[in-house]
């Protein structure tokens, strides 16, 4: 999303500024570094591909810093799921004097080494939504597993009494991405045993485009009626995957994905998409800016993190793991709308006044 302008060493026109601020820093931001002063916190997110990371983790994981610490800085930067790019990112900060980063890693195995060189400088880091691999001091998330659980289960509850006999298409997240493996094991767990078969399964690598042609793929190879659902590891890859369908001409089979996209809520609404997975950013966030800001501060998170999980490199890594939720058309009054993660203003749109007042959001 080109809504922040990349921080630049030497002076760069507006323009400029906006079209390459994937790969850095907002314009304008809090995000000058430190010089050990321990007032500056690093915010390291993975993509901009997927539009919670832009509008809604950033925001949130820097206004509640701020609203903990208020001399405190963001120094927040994307890395464009480009690893070479995070990686200087992270030295970057630990070069100014940062003493304590948030971390999205893009690659798990690949940060393994960064964090435990930040250990040996006395740098605190935190894994935000995926776990890097290496010394971290706490971890926030999801159960990532139960996510895919929760995906598979509205699958075969969307396919119904058809469930037994369906042949579905998974189209799953970036293999280098550690959620990845989880939502994909957690939803095989009941897909093996709850759908007839599971017919063709690739990795989506988090992009619509790339989810869209390898749905065009399994038209291809197993023909129109060759399936009965797919299932796609977030909702990004659901438009690409609903998008691929309908221009094949196939309708009326479920879809489902997570992170409650706008887009992918209006197509809830509309009929196109079965269902989402809801995980609530805002507590996320401020979990982990809680976290952040009591390590800077060098008091103890115990009451934050109050669970251990493991990592391949790493074991018993407090952590903090929060409860996800199905969305479908029935309850994305009580669940979205309720907490506000969007209003019915944002949702409900011209083009779908008409599905929002059939499921009562007005």
């Amino acid at each position: 999303m080109n809504t922040f302008a990349r921080r630049a060493a030497v002076a760069l026109t507006a323009t400029a500024m906006a079209a390459s601020l994937a790969a850095c820093g907002e314009a304008g931001d809090d995000s000058s570094g430190s010089s050990g002063d321990n007032k500056t916190i690093g915010l390291l997110l993975p993509e901009s591909k997927t539009t919670r990371y832009e509008s809604f983790d950033y925001p949130l994981i820097k206004a509640k810093i701020t609203e903990l610490c208020s001399d405190c800085k963001v120094d927040y930067k994307n890395a464009s799921e480009n690893v070479s790019t995070q990686k200087q990112q992270f030295d970057d900060l630990i070069a100014s004097g940062v003493k304590v980063i948030i971390l999205d890693t893009v690659d798990s195995p690949s940060a393994k080494a960064w964090v435990t060189e930040a250990a040996s400088k006395d740098v605190k880091v935190v894994a935000y939504d995926r776990l890097a691999e290496g010394p971290v001091s706490a971890y926030v998330s999801f159960d990532n597993e139960k996510v895919g659980k929760l995906q598979g289960q509205a699958l075969v509850d969307a396919l119904g009494s058809k469930a037994a006999t369906a042949n579905v298409v998974m189209i799953n997240g970036k293999e280098s991405d550690p959620n990845a493996a989880l939502f994909k094991a957690g939803a095989h767990s009941v897909l093996d045993s709850g759908v007839g078969k599971i017919v063709y399964e690739q990795s989506g690598e988090w992009d619509p485009a790339i989810a869209g042609q390898k749905v065009g793929a399994a038209i291809t190879s197993l023909g129109k009626d060759g399936f009965d659902a797919v299932y796609s590891a977030n909702d990004g890859m659901a438009g690409g995957v609903i998008a691929a369908l309908e221009s094949a001409g196939i309708k009326n089979i479920p879809v489902g994905g997570q992170d409650a996209e706008l887009a992918a809520l209006q197509r809830i609404l509309a009929g196109t998409q079965s269902f989402t997975i809801y995980k609530p950013y805002k507590p996320e966030a401020e979990k982990t800016a809680e976290i952040a800001v009591n390590l800077l501060n060098g008091k103890a998170i115990d009451s934050l993190a109050d669970t251990t999980i493991d990592s391949p490199s790493n074991k018993a890594i407090p952590s903090s793991l929060l409860e996800p939720t199905v969305v479908t058309k029935d309850n994305i009054k009580d669940t979205i709308i309720k907490d506000n993660f969007y209003k019915v203003s944002e949702i409900c749109t011209a083009d779908y006044a008409a599905a929002c007042k059939a499921a009562g959001i007005e």
